[in-house]
């Protein structure tokens, strides 16, 4: 019995570990597809490009990491599991960094687009299918939703939606301010 939790164990491990390389690159080919970015993705990458002296990816866990802290404050103690959380997204900005020359060295025509939108759609599709079944703290961006909703006893639509929109409504400020037009 405790060989099969074991397997189990390694088995979420490994999962994530698949999830956090296939969603970071699946990000960067949906940028590179050019056919726009999550929600979540979206304010890093508007802070990125308003200051652009830190790249992607460090936005990325400088937001999850904001995340962290301010799932922290709502509980108001302190969560290790939210720190392992941060680990991960902080991997998951470094990998962004990574392979990003790769992503960027791709070709770029109108087939090509297309075929990287398919595929980042469906990279993403499967690593956040990965997540969700690895029993493991995820991303911070994917934990705050669910963490916030049981903080507010909200309905999980509700508050996914609001976070959403409080994602693309940053980004538009960020962006306007930052570089005058949306």
């Amino acid at each position: 019995m405790k060989s099969e939790s074991n397997k189990l164990a390694v088995r979420g491990e490994l999962a994530l570990i698949a999830m956090v390389i296939m969603n970071s690159a699946g990000v960067l080919l949906m940028l590179h597809s050019g056919s726009g970015i999550s929600a979540i993705s979206s304010v890093p990458y508007g802070f990125q490009q308003v200051f652009p002296q830190l790249t992607l990816g460090t936005w990325t866990y400088m937001f999850q990491g904001l995340l962290v802290l301010v799932l922290m404050l709502l509980r108001r103690k302190f969560m290790p599991s939210y720190l392992f959380s941060f680990v991960v997204g902080f991997v998951f900005g470094k990998l962004m960094d990574l392979e990003k020359p790769f992503i960027d060295a791709l070709p770029l025509n109108i087939p090509m687009r297309v075929l990287y939108f398919v595929l980042s759609y469906l990279i993403l599709c499967f690593g956040i299918s990965l997540g969700n079944r690895c029993g493991l703290p995820i991303t911070p961006t994917d934990l705050f939703p669910g963490r916030w909703r049981t903080s507010q006893s909200s309905p999980t639509p509700r508050v996914k939606i609001t976070f959403d929109l409080t994602c693309l409504i940053t980004t538009a400020v960020i962006t306007f301010v930052g570089v005058g037009a949306i």
